[in-house]
């Protein structure tokens, strides 16, 4: 293919001979003969257009961080299958001054799995660098370590997937690695590498209407998928009353199977609230998370984990959870899809808007539509979080919530940062709450 440069000189060339025999030729014409019609450059131009049409076009561009972002994924379908197994080999010894040496033909390597593994803080995609380690040992060769997704010795700020928090990178389909054939003088087929799938914690697969593995906590694994076992060579076969055994089988096949994947958001407090009530706000006071914060309802479509750091290195994950409305358990308004990330929470924090009038309805609509989509939900341990105090009308309404309710409601208010202390000191007695309690229960507590 001529480049497009070199074309451009060549036409600008020929514009210019054009040019000199066209002035030549009118010259040499008598007065009375017309001039002949000059060929029109922008047929040249046309195809000089043309030529550029046909060239190959730029490779497509890589998403920004900021619109990886925005693709939050909490369902999937995949679909998993494991790796073939690799056929047996019929053959036999050959060697000078021995005839009947006898059968050597090997076995075939075993498919590789299909596991899902939860992770929190995993790394890009499912290709990922190696160990320094295991290159030395064996030289590159990823078949030699059996695994293909292994984490590395040193993380790297480049190795960091910016889609942890959904399951957007998983993909529709994953085919495991097939099981190399045997070979002759008793040599086996090297079976297929395993293939981890990374996905984050708190996934929850399902088969069918089936839940068969819940990915709650960190380094959970599922073998989604089995891999086909080896086939066998003739061998495998040799007996006392068959010397010369050809018989050989082929691998088996790889499991396959549908998976559905719901992602339920782990955290341990939870912001539960109409919407516009201010729990993105909230959140940005609170961590450094930078949720969308704008005048209208529904800003927020998908949670958003921020984390507030205590003294000791402790840490306390808070969730914003999208703004729900009457009648989300039956599915309205989205209902259903924001509902199931509460789930996880370890205790919930109720954020009223003290500016509406009657704000203790809000939490009364709000633990109905808890308690009717999953029951006992509305009994965790929580808070009653009054926002948007700096308001004129919220200050007649705060004495009204406080009679109502019958227990602490913590007034504050999320622009100015006003008695923000105070939520953040009954954070942290929720949380020691909830570890005291998972400890003298035996259980592993989360920890972030």
């Amino acid at each position: 293919m001529t480049p497009a440069r070199l074309f451009s000189a060549r036409s600008r060339t020929m514009f210019e001979g054009m040019g000199h025999w066209a002035s030549s030729t009118q010259a040499g014409l008598k007065p009375s003969q017309p001039p002949p019609r000059q060929v029109s450059p922008r047929l040249l131009s046309v195809s000089c257009a043309d030529l550029v049409k046909h060239q190959e076009l730029p490779g497509k561009k890589p998403l920004s961080e900021k619109k990886l972002k925005r693709c939050f994924v909490d369902c999937r379908r995949v679909l998993v299958c494991g790796g073939n197994g690799g056929a047996g080999a019929s053959c036999f010894h050959s060697e000078p001054r021995k005839e009947f040496g006898g059968p050597d033909g090997g076995d075939g390597g075993n498919g590789g799995h299909v596991i899902l593994r939860g992770a929190q803080c995993f790394l890009s995609g499912h290709l990922t660098c190696w160990p320094r380690e295991s290159m030395r040992l064996c030289g590159g060769c990823r078949g030699c370590c059996q695994v293909l997704v292994v984490f590395p010795l040193t993380w790297h700020k480049r190795d960091v997937d910016q889609q942890v928090k959904s399951l957007s990178s998983v993909l529709s389909r994953y085919q495991g690695f097939n099981g190399e054939d045997g070979g002759s003088k008793n040599c086996f087929g090297r079976s297929g590498a395993v293939l981890y799938i990374q996905v984050p914690v708190g996934t929850l697969v399902k088969e069918g209407n089936r839940v068969v593995a819940d990915l709650a906590h960190l380094g959970d694994e599922y073998i989604a998928a089995l891999g086909g076992a080896g086939g066998k060579g003739n061998r495998f076969f040799l007996a006392n009353d068959n010397r010369a055994p050809v018989t050989c089988t082929p691998g088996q096949p790889g499991q396959q199977r549908v998976l559905h994947l719901e992602l339920k958001t782990v955290a341990h407090a939870g912001m539960v609230g109409f919407p516009n009530a201010g729990k993105s706000s909230l959140l940005r006071a609170l961590s450094n998370a930078r949720p969308a914060v704008a005048s209208y309802p529904f800003t927020t479509l998908k949670p958003h984990v921020g984390i507030v750091h205590y003294e000791g290195h402790q840490q306390i994950a808070v969730a914003d959870i999208p703004g729900l409305i009457r009648g989300a358990h039956q599915n309205r308004g989205l209902g259903s899809a924001f509902l199931r990330h509460i789930e996880r929470c370890c205790f919930l924090l109720f954020v009223v808007d003290l500016s509406l009038p009657e704000p203790w309805t809000q939490v009364d609509d709000l633990k109905y539509e808890l308690e009717m989509y999953e029951e006992g939900l509305s009994e965790r341990p929580h808070a009653i979080v009054a926002n948007k105090i700096d308001l004129p009308e919220a200050q007649a309404n705060l004495s009204q919530l406080r009679d109502h309710m019958g227990q602490e409601v913590i007034a504050l208010s999320a622009v100015t940062g006003e008695n923000l202390e105070q939520l953040l000191l009954h954070l942290k007695v929720l949380y020691d709450a909830y570890m005291e309690a998972k400890l003298g229960q035996g259980c592993k507590p989360l920890r972030w």
